[in-house]
């Protein structure tokens, strides 16, 4: 049976949702290289910083978990916009790099109470069973963010330095989330369902069973490859003798497929089930970066296969957030996907920086690609082990 769905909640995470991942992570590649260039510091030491801030975040995600499980996700967002908006003001303010360290690891356990875990939490308990279409949304409004607040970040930087442009940043999303966080989030948080037929032992069992743990490698492998094929995808045709504008455009339309990727999630979870899903688009994912690998040309079949990987990432997103509902329900969803996304979400952060020390060594991008499309396999072979009881499961097992 459905649950009360309040009308302002998804509206209004939409809008947090554009907002917080523009401000809070798209800004900062587009100011980073004012940021050095005004600092002096090097773009490895702030990237760090960065980096760090996305390990917090994936490591914070397991204790904002258990209190969405418990108290619902008004007070988590309310309180991750104010820190959010906080750990900017520290940024744009930091004299030295261990205050811009400081000002990223507050900003790291914002992303935990603001980004996609606690808005999918609200969406599973409130809009249960019809969540997918619900979650399908949200993401396709995040996928704005960029698009929004990429443009407005260079717009902004042109006009003002780095650091007066965090604090209008700051501004922007204390007024846009914090009241939206407050507000329509404050409809009375439901009961949690009962578990499956099969979970007795509480979520104690489900994270000591084999499903759940070849879950956590499945996705850990997935989003580094993922990740890192992102970043890489740039200095990989730049390598080929593309020019940056023609690798970005390829990117850029890779971004626009992945959007194209999350409308179809919901389609394909009608027809396949939990395990075949995971198992086919991974491997999925892991002919497109063999193709990138080893296609040199034309340029338009190269952007095509941005595209088609997009495509797959748009549904890696959705089908992350499904996991555990698929698998396991959604009586303790808050806790279970904040440890089973975990360490996939420090392998998101380590990702780039792993790739680019890689590809050295490895002789050049083209071979870090066949490497990223190795890792997929086995992450593809994995999936096979995240099989659940048969039938079991909104989706089947």
């Amino acid at each position: 049976m459905a649950g009360p769905r309040p009308r302002a909640v998804l509206p209004a995470l939409c809008l947090t949702q554009i907002t917080s991942w523009g401000i809070v992570y798209y800004a900062f590649p587009v100011l980073n290289p004012a940021i050095t260039a005004d600092t002096g510091w090097s773009a490895g030491a702030t990237t760090a910083a960065f980096s760090a801030a996305l390990v917090v975040s994936a490591v914070a995600g397991i204790y904002v978990g258990r209190v969405l499980d418990h108290r619902g996700p008004r007070t988590v967002m309310t309180a991750g916009s104010v820190l959010g908006s906080l750990s900017l003001l520290v940024i744009a303010a930091a004299p030295d790099l261990a205050v811009f360290f400081t000002g990223w690891l507050l900003a790291g356990a914002a992303m935990a109470a603001v980004f996609y875990q606690p808005a999918f939490a609200a969406l599973t308990r409130w809009w249960a069973p019809d969540h997918i279409r619900a979650l399908t949304v949200v993401t396709l409004a995040g996928g704005l963010a960029s698009t929004v607040f990429a443009p407005l970040t260079a717009i902004l930087a042109g006009h003002m330095s780095w650091r007066a442009t965090y604090v209008v940043l700051a501004g922007i999303l204390a007024v846009l989330t914090v009241p939206a966080h407050a507000i329509a989030l404050k409809a009375p948080w439901p009961p949690a369902p009962p578990s499956p037929p099969h979970i007795t032992g509480g979520h104690e069992q489900v994270v000591r069973s084999r499903a759940f743990r070849m879950s956590a490698v499945t996705f850990t492998l997935s989003a580094f490859a993922m990740y890192a094929v992102v970043i890489g995808l740039v200095p990989l045709l730049m390598e080929r003798g593309y020019t940056t504008t023609q690798a970005a455009w390829a990117l850029g339309l890779g971004g626009a497929g992945q959007t194209l990727g999350r409308t179809l999630y919901a389609r394909l979870a009608r027809h396949l089930g939990v395990t075949a899903r995971t198992v086919t688009l991974i491997a999925l994912g892991a002919l497109t970066t063999a193709a990138l690998a080893t296609v040199a040309g034309p340029y338009a079949l190269l952007v095509s296969v941005s595209v088609l990987a997009g495509v797959i990432r748009g549904n890696l997103t959705l089908l992350q957030a499904t996991a555990v509902t698929d698998r396991w329900g959604a009586t303790h969803y808050g806790r279970l996907s904040g440890l089973l996304g975990a360490p996939a979400h420090a392998a998101a952060a380590l990702a780039p920086f792993a790739g680019a020390v890689l590809a050295g060594p490895l002789g050049g991008y083209p071979a870090l690609f066949v490497l990223l499309a190795g890792l997929s396999i086995i992450a593809a072979v994995t999936a096979l082990g995240t099989r659940t009881r048969p039938g079991i499961g909104p989706s089947g097992g």
